[in-house]
């Protein structure tokens, strides 16, 4: 059973996803908070799988309320919200911790598989949108691209080729079926990248990747 929580300061925005996550069998709403002050003291006081969380609230906003809730000694999956899919708070958020983004007016059904999908260590990121989000966003300077491509070279071949295709927001099962390899065996070449290149979750690795120009 996943846990779940929403954040966003709208009452009918929460409601709405409540109802919607209520659908699931696979997940249980264990908190919701109307902003990051909130959430934080959810998250603390529930153990919480995957927290959807609205990027632009009141008192607290969803960037740094992720950092909150990633620094927790529990730290919940993270789904950022936005109404737009090229705003410049959602790459903030995103380089913050946060495991994927979604469209408030995502269809249901994507939601719920997000939900699932984060929950079990993938990213969910819209390729499209999030290709165009780190290009308008995110512009690596020369030391950066430097630093990036350091870190690269500790990866074998192998884990360069799964990296490229994390990069690219294939999922585990993406991933497998692109090079011929089982989903477990996927799952361990990501976890040691994470390591080697000392990120947190797989936009970071994406980010990294796009500052060496692997994508």
């Amino acid at each position: 059973m996943i846990r779940a929580m929403i954040v966003d300061d709208d009452a009918l925005v929460r409601l709405g996803l409540a109802d919607l996550l209520d659908t699931d069998d696979g997940i249980e709403v264990v908190a919701q908070a109307s902003d990051g002050v909130e959430a934080i003291e959810r998250a603390t006081a529930h153990r919480v799988d995957v927290a959807l969380v609205d990027v632009r609230m009141p008192r607290m906003d969803g960037i740094t309320a992720t950092t909150g809730l990633r620094a927790l000694p529990h730290p919940p999956k993270v789904i950022t919200l936005t109404t737009f899919d090229l705003d410049e708070y959602v790459y903030n958020a995103l380089a913050a911790g946060a495991d994927g983004f979604l469209l408030k007016d995502t269809d249901p059904a994507e939601i719920l598989r997000a939900v699932h999908l984060v929950a079990t260590g993938s990213a969910m990121l819209h390729p499209a949108a999030a290709r165009r989000l780190i290009d308008r966003y995110h512009h690596a300077n020369r030391p950066q691209a430097n630093a990036a491509r350091a870190r690269l070279e500790t990866l074998t071949p192998r884990e360069r080729d799964v990296l490229t295709l994390l990069a690219r927001g294939d999922t585990n099962a993406d991933i497998a079926a692109g090079l011929g390899m089982r989903e477990s065996t996927v799952k361990a070449h990501v976890s040691r990248v994470l390591t080697a290149l000392d990120v947190t979750n797989r936009v970071q690795a994406a980010l990294l990747a796009r500052d060496a120009g692997l994508t």
